[in-house]
């Protein structure tokens, strides 16, 4: 073989299997989750626009409301309204956030290799850190 065979990057199509073992940069790591939290989002709209709903009718509903998170909804525990609440906050400040970076990048054309691994760094880090700061807040540590 030549010189220039021997160099050419190899592209493999990976199973769902090997997904665990191949190692994403984090800007594929960031495109993934970001169609993941879209996803979530579109999936749990309903119980968004009921929570919206409950909220604003009346002060009775939104006493209804707020206590859904302390005693639960029926057979579902409050802990469990928390945690798919913070799924929901997740979801959303981490599908806006890379969103505003495709928009960024769009805008200014930062297409090199390094401005999108610095700002898929940045999305990963920040929806995580607001995402943490707004859960102690649903769970009550501050």
């Amino acid at each position: 073989m030549t010189e220039i065979a021997k160099k050419r990057p190899v592209y493999r199509n990976i199973h769902v299997s090997q997904i665990v073992s191949y190692r994403l940069p984090p800007a594929g790591i960031v495109s993934i989750l970001h169609r993941i939290s879209g996803m979530l989002l579109f999936v749990l709209l309903p119980l968004v626009i009921w929570m919206f709903d409950t909220s604003v009718t009346s002060e009775i509903s939104y006493g209804a409301f707020t206590n859904a998170f302390v005693a639960g909804i029926g057979f579902v525990p409050g802990w469990f309204i928390k945690l798919v609440s913070l799924g929901l906050i997740w979801g959303y400040l981490h599908h806006f956030i890379a969103g505003v970076r495709h928009l960024w990048m769009d805008a200014t054309h930062s297409v090199s290799k390094a401005q999108g691994h610095s700002s898929a760094i940045f999305t990963l880090a920040s929806s995580v850190a607001l995402t943490l700061a707004l859960g102690a807040k649903l769970f009550g540590l501050y």
